[in-house]
């Protein structure tokens, strides 16, 4: 089993990147995010990789954070979602989008990928709502380039955020839409709860 491939990039494809290590060179399929921030660079990389078996193939599919390669690992696992269709999600939604369209069941982000229809996207939520904690977003290193401050003692800023998407929910936003506009606005921090919910919404039309 490769857990990662460590080498120069030797050039990059609609699908794939090759590095060099050691005089060998590795074809790793990679999402369309990963392959335009990497487009004509020669540099060193790091790629956490997973080897996907078939009767007769092996290929190699890789991310440059273990996050990316956790969640393509989710994606498969999901029936029906192969390792293409995996890499085409990942390839129009970052990890942090995806987590959140699948707790807020937004069945058309999901949707929006090469090879991905209504029912796939409806599959994936079923099968990984369990998996993907909301939590998870709202822990202080998810937000730390974002200091909402206080609006009264014992209340932090994601309880501050909390409130915001649950308000822009209830009007209709996906929870993908809230963060989004929130994340958008300048001067956060110094905003009480009611001025940021104002801003939040100008942000959304």
């Amino acid at each position: 089993m490769i857990g990662y491939i460590k080498g120069t990039i030797e050039g990059t494809f609609q699908d794939s990147v090759l590095i060099e290590n050691q005089g060998m060179g590795y074809k790793i399929f990679t999402s369309g995010k990963v392959l335009d921030e990497l487009a004509g660079t020669h540099r060193q990389v790091k790629f956490f990789t997973y080897l996907h078996v078939r009767e007769d193939e092996l290929s190699l599919f890789g991310f440059p954070t273990t996050d990316e390669l956790d969640t393509f690992k989710l994606l498969i696992g999901v029936n029906g979602i192969g390792p293409k269709a995996a890499l085409s999600i990942l390839s129009v939604l970052s990890v942090r989008d995806l987590s959140l369209a699948v707790l807020s069941q937004d069945t058309k982000a999901i949707s929006k990928a090469n090879g991905v229809g209504a029912k796939g996207a409806s599959r994936i939520i079923m099968e990984l709502k369990d998996k993907m904690k909301m939590d998870d977003w709202f822990e202080d290193g998810n937000y730390s380039d974002m200091d909402l401050g206080t609006d009264s003692p014992g209340r932090g800023k994601t309880d501050k955020v909390k409130d915001i998407v649950l308000a822009l929910v209830s009007l209709g936003y996906s929870e993908l839409e809230a963060l989004k506009a929130i994340k958008q606005i300048p001067d956060a921090e110094r905003m009480e709860t009611e001025e940021l919910l104002k801003a939040a919404l100008k942000k959304m039309f």
